[in-house]
């Protein structure tokens, strides 16, 4: 196994979009000075032994509002990885609406593996990701896709799923799909509230992506149901350093304090309980931090299901439950509905590679 680190540095606080749902905390024109983010780079590095990988993520705030700092510490990175002998794996997540000078070079750069984030049908969009003055910004974020996709670029839709975007959301993907996008993400909105009938609403919905994915296996690859696909067919999953939590990846904010997952930075304020110790000026690996225990829900452990499943995410069990070990009834529904639509799409097809998979029997 290919020894791996993932390493995320949140370049700034800023934005110039005033999401409602959004969890990275108080917009301010607050960035990482570049000798952090360069030491933050150089510590990673020395934590991956020769041959291996590091997993370089850019995050905000709006990352490509500080395009120079990104471009420059790419280009460090690139040097560094390439001296001790590792493979550069870097990524970034941009909410679309920065597609300028050195902004569209970094987008357009092939190395550089890049997420936006798009919520579905444009109406959907636009009820939670606004500019400042209150105008939606889904027509400036298709402008960028379409002319990304153009010009041949792959690239990657991260959707966030609430419970007032559930009833549109298999139509968004579809929606995404005919666009040319070939690689979707959805991703719940943790921090809200979900009642017992948005769970079942999301089961619904789940079924319905389901089928759209059915008539598109060829074409389309979404998360929550590829994961499920190999999972249930038995194919090796890759190594990630992806929820290292602190061993194997480490998230650094503008300030340089160190935190287990940029999901988890927010105001970056001196009490917040998920910092690790330490700050990204400080040492010269990041070996030895001590990340907090993953699931071990007693439930768990008489599941059917547990194998197939990825409620060990600390950091989604520490924002549902306030514990790091413990998942709740969403995630625990969402991991169920997408096994058994997983399992119902793979077993209708009756390939004889998957025919034989299984749907565990609490599933139904």
């Amino acid at each position: 196994m290919v020894p791996r680190y993932g390493l995320v540095l949140t370049v700034t606080h800023a934005c110039n979009l005033r999401c409602d749902y959004c969890y990275t905390g108080t917009k301010r024109a607050c960035s990482m000075a570049e000798a952090v983010g360069r030491k933050a780079i150089e510590r990673a590095v020395a934590s991956v032994e020769r041959g291996g990988a590091l997993e370089l993520g850019f995050f905000g705030g709006e990352p490509l509002l500080e395009a120079g700092l990104v471009r420059s510490l790419l280009a460090f990175a690139q040097e560094r990885s390439r001296a001790a002998g590792l493979e550069l794996l870097p990524s970034l997540t941009t909410n679309g609406t920065v597609a300028t000078g050195a902004a569209w070079e970094l987008m357009t750069r092939p190395e550089l593996s890049l997420a936006v984030s798009f919520d579905g049908v444009p109406e959907a969009h636009d009820r939670h990701r606004r500019f400042p003055d209150g105008t939606g910004s889904s027509s400036v974020v298709l402008r960028t896709m379409r002319r990304l996709l153009d010009a041949g670029r792959e690239l990657r839709a991260v959707l966030v799923v609430r419970p007032d975007t559930l009833d549109s959301f298999p139509d968004g993907v579809g929606f995404l799909s005919d666009l040319g996008f070939r690689q979707l993400e959805p991703t719940l909105d943790l921090w809200t509230r979900w009642t017992a009938g948005d769970v079942a609403r999301l089961e619904a919905a789940i079924g319905r992506l389901a089928d759209l994915w059915r008539g598109r296996l060829a074409d389309l690859s979404v998360s929550w149901l590829d994961e499920k696909a190999a999972l249930l067919a038995r194919v090796p999953i890759g190594p990630c350093a992806r929820c290292g939590f602190g061993e194997g990846e480490v998230a650094v904010a503008p300030s340089g304090r160190l935190y287990p997952c940029e999901r988890l930075i927010g105001d970056d304020a001196e009490m917040n309980p998920m910092r690790l110790p330490g700050h990204a000026l400080d040492g010269e690996d990041f070996l030895g931090l001590s990340a907090p225990p993953a699931c071990c829900a007693p439930a768990c452990g008489e599941c059917d299901a547990r194998a197939l499943c990825n409620t060990t995410c600390r950091c989604s069990n520490y924002v549902r439950t306030g514990q790091c070990g413990l998942p709740d009834g969403l995630l625990c529904a969402l991991n169920r509905a997408c096994l058994r639509e997983t399992a119902r799409v793979l077993n209708d097809l009756r390939t004889p590679q998957l025919a034989d998979a299984p749907v565990p029997s609490a599933l139904g």
